[in-house]
């Protein structure tokens, strides 16, 4: 008897030891269809329309151990049809390393997501998801997270021939991060801090105006979960200097309230305000109309998921303004969810944007949005979303976006993505 034990326990354990290792191939099918009037400026009369398919495609390979796991993920994206072949990038590549205290190493190319993600998100609405090349340094435990990121970029011909940054993956020369988050469980209460120095490359290689300038970020973000009611709060300082050497002197600040009496049922309400650059001009038509700034007071989000922020046309964070500088945003939106089921969701909520600087010649309000959107999760790998946005502009939006559109701009979506899981193993 002892001795059929003491063999069960040895097959035992030779299992447990057989399949310390896993491996996974996985992919992501996104193919989205989309036709717009209006909401992107448009240089060309009567061109104020656009009908294309969008679809981009992630393949990865993951591998997990004991104390040790990586990431090698591949990214296509481009348009039907089109000559160009589309992009081809690698999106992920990272090893990590891990101790049983919480301790851990993560290096190489990696998403970086943090909190609501408005500073550091994956964009994943966006054809070519963002990643960064960086070295993390973490603990995660105890109800307590904190990440240490370090980068630093190069461009292939200048490995012996300086360190002049421009033109790369990565928009940023150097960055330095620490990311804390606390969670109270007794209430429900989460809490991060993030402070951030990036360095961008200003001037021209070899030039005496060839300098990196340094800005710095601060901020926090907060959720309080009490019940049926969730209330987040946000508020990041931007500090230092520009790419262009001039000092900056920007803040941003959030909240939002949602209250879900049942699993079917979700309402929201929330601000947003982003400051932006006094004595913001534009110019009429055949003039230069520049406008001298000697501090930039306009707020940038960064390296956040701009899409989920500021109304879903992204006619604020993602297209520029005339001459660069930025009048800032003012975001006041409410909405709700409906789930009538496990697969179905069904979302509508409504904007009034308007800038954040006072205009020399318009006014503030920038019109009001409408937004609808559901998805269906067909199956547990598929599922098929759809969307419709119309936005009212005023007279504001004419001006500043130098669009031939009279106001009226909108956009509908169809989006169908697919993620397979192609091979799954243990040994």
């Amino acid at each position: 008897m002892r001795i059929q034990l003491t063999a069960a326990l040895l097959l035992l354990t030779v299992g447990v030891f057989a399949q310390e290792n896993y491996l996974s191939v996985d992919a992501d099918f996104l193919t989205r269809g989309e036709i717009r009037y209006g909401g992107l400026p448009s240089t060309e009369e009567g061109k104020d329309y656009a009908c294309f398919v969008l679809e981009r495609t992630l393949l990865g390979i993951n591998y997990d151990k004991k104390n040790l796991s990586a990431k090698l993920t591949g990214q296509h994206s481009g348009t039907w049809g089109s000559s160009e072949g589309g992009v081809f990038n690698v999106y992920e590549a990272w090893v990590r390393m891990s101790s049983p205290k919480g301790f851990f190493t993560k290096i190489g190319r990696q998403n970086l997501s943090y909190d609501d993600q408005r500073i550091f998100g994956s964009d994943d609405w966006a054809m070519t998801a963002r990643s960064h090349d960086v070295l993390l340094l973490g603990y995660e435990g105890h109800n307590q997270k904190v990440h240490l990121l370090g980068a630093f970029n190069q461009n292939v011909e200048n490995l012996s021939g300086g360190t002049y940054y421009s033109g790369g993956v990565q928009p940023y020369k150097d960055l330095q991060a620490l990311w804390y988050h606390l969670d109270v469980p007794k209430i429900n209460l989460g809490a991060s801090l993030l402070l951030m120095n990036v360095g961008m490359q200003g001037g021209e290689k070899g030039k005496e105006d060839e300098k990196t300038w340094h800005q710095q970020m601060a901020g926090t973000h907060l959720a309080w979960k009490p019940g049926k009611w969730t209330a987040e709060a946000a508020y990041y300082r931007q500090m230092g200097h520009s790419e262009e050497g001039l000092p900056i002197q920007a803040w941003m600040a959030s909240g939002k309230v949602s209250y879900s009496p049942d699993q079917h049922w979700s309402f929201y309400s929330g601000y947003d305000y982003l400051s932006g650059d006094e004595g913001f001009a534009t110019p009429e038509d055949g003039h230069i109309g520049m406008t001298r700034h000697e501090v930039l007071k306009g707020f940038s989000s960064l390296y956040g998921s701009h899409h989920k922020f500021y109304g879903a046309m992204d006619f604020f964070y993602v297209t520029t303004y005339v001459a660069g500088f930025s009048p800032g945003l003012q975001n006041l939106f409410a909405g709700g969810t409906w789930k009538p089921g496990e697969r179905w969701t069904v979302d509508a909520s409504y904007h009034f944007l308007a800038t954040a600087s006072t205009l020399q010649n318009a006014d503030k309000p920038l019109g009001h949005e409408v937004e609808l959107s559901s998805s269906y999760r067909i199956t547990k790998e598929a599922k098929l979303s759809l969307g419709f946005t119309y936005m009212k502009g005023t007279d504001t939006m004419v001006v500043l976006k130098k669009t031939t559109e009279k106001g009226q701009l909108s956009w509908g979506w169809i989006m169908f993505t697919v993620t397979p899981k192609f091979f799954s193993g243990r040994w």
